[in-house]
This record gives structure tokens, C-alpha cells and sequence, in this order.
């Protein structure tokens, strides 16, 4: 009895094992296709204004109409690579949510898991027992903090970046407007 429900618990952990893994491959794969369509659609735009710019330039009669047509590339260019940018944030925010929401549940369901084995062990150990369950839950309140600190500075490296690329945007549209007003 005690071999099959030992069994049981195994087969159901690695299930949910699985699970997990499956979730985290199926978040990859969805990061990568979407990043790849990104930069797909990324190149196909910056040929195809690399083509039209070249052309637009060699049609150019003199240095002030050069100088004009790379002037007008100038603001366009910056928007397509901020619009870049931020889609770029947005998948690797989005991927980041994902996994730490996976993570997070996995996380939980081992600390319950973890919490119940050791009261159970603690009430059916002999003497001594006692000095057992509270050095593991101790590790466990250790474990606990050490996973709340790493997800405290994961937090703040995604404001950290939010925060970078909102500056870039607003750095993006000083110099754009630096640009029409020295014109």
C-alpha cells in the first residue's frame, strides 16, 4: 500500500514536472516565433527604405538637396527604431510574465508540498523529530526569501528597462525636435 501510494505521488510529480517544462518550451518557442517575426518584418522595411533612400539620393542634383533628402531620413529612421524597440520590450516583458507566472505556481505548489511533508514527518518521528522540523523549515522560510529577493530584483530590472527605453523615446523626440527647429 505504502509502495503504491510512494509510486503514485512519483508518477504525479513528474507529470507535473512535465507540465511545467511543457509550459516554459511552449513559452519559448511563442518568444521566438514572435521575435522572429519581428525581425523579419524589421529587415524587410529597412531594404526597403535602404533601396528607396539610395535611390532618392542618387537623384539628388546638388549637396543641398543631398543634404535636404538625409535630413528627412533622419526622423523617420529614429521612429522605425524606436518602434522596434519597444516591440522588442514587449516580447521579452511579455516572455519574462509568462515564465515567472509558471515559475511562480511551480514555486507555491512545492512550498505547500514541502510545508505538509514535514509536519507529517514531525508527527510521526520519534524524539528528536522536532530538531529536524525546524531546521528544515527553516531552510524553507531561507528558501522562501531568497526566491521573494530574486523576484523583487527581476521586478526592478523590468522597471529599470521600461524606464531606459521610456528615456530613449523621450531623447528620440528632443532630438526631433532640436532637428525641425535648427531647419
Amino acid at each position: 500500500m505504502n509502495k503504491n501510494l510512494n509510486m503514485e505521488q512519483l508518477a504525479s510529480a513528474q507529470k507535473a514536472n512535465a507540465e511545467v517544462m511543457m509550459a516554459l518550451v511552449r513559452t519559448g518557442f511563442d518568444g521566438i516565433e514572435r521575435l522572429t517575426t519581428l525581425n523579419i518584418a524589421a529587415s524587410r522595411e529597412l531594404l526597403n527604405n535602404v533601396l528607396l533612400n539610395t535611390k532618392e539620393m542618387l537623384n539628388a542634383k546638388d549637396t543641398e538637396e543631398l543634404k535636404k533628402i538625409n535630413e528627412a531620413m533622419t526622423k523617420p529612421g529614429m521612429d522605425r527604431w524606436m518602434n522596434y524597440s519597444r516591440s522588442l520590450y514587449q516580447i521579452s516583458s511579455d516572455m519574462q510574465k509568462k515564465i515567472s507566472t509558471v515559475m511562480e505556481s511551480q514555486y507555491e505548489g512545492f512550498n505547500e508540498k514541502a510545508s505538509k511533508a514535514i509536519d507529517k514527518t514531525k508527527a510521526s518521528t520519534p524524539v528528536g523529530g522536532d530538531v529536524f522540523a525546524a531546521a528544515m523549515k527553516s531552510m524553507l522560510d531561507v528558501s522562501n526569501k531568497a526566491y521573494d529577493n530574486i523576484s523583487s530584483m527581476a521586478k526592478q530590472l523590468s522597471d529599470i528597462a521600461e524606464a531606459n527605453l521610456q528615456a530613449a523615446q523621450a531623447t528620440s523626440k528632443a532630438t526631433a525636435a532640436a532637428a525641425k527647429k535648427g531647419k
